[in-house]
């Protein structure tokens, strides 16, 4: 294995070409006040795999591949049933 960053999260939206944005979690107990603290951060990564809305993937940190892209897709982790259909028109 190698040093780099790996983070499992959902897929989110994959509608540009070759790019999905992941909806990467962290949960954490504050270290003073001892609430637990819920955290959501939108990646984009580069994706050759073709993944869909709903699945759970790993992501790795690689090279600067563009502005806003530092992470790839390495592997599918939980693939979705049924694809998701979103219908914003009506």
């Amino acid at each position: 294995m190698n040093d780099r960053r790996r983070m499992t999260g959902v897929v989110t939206s994959n509608k540009m070409m070759k790019t999905v944005v992941v909806e990467v979690t962290r949960t954490y107990r504050h270290p003073i006040y001892k609430k637990v603290v819920h955290l959501k951060k939108s990646i984009k990564a580069h994706d050759e795999i073709g993944c869909q809305i709903g699945d759970q993937v790993q992501i790795v940190e690689t090279r600067p591949i563009s502005k806003e892209k530092s992470f790839a897709v390495e592997a599918i982790l939980k693939k979705v049933l049924a694809p998701v259909e979103t219908d914003k028109g009506e």
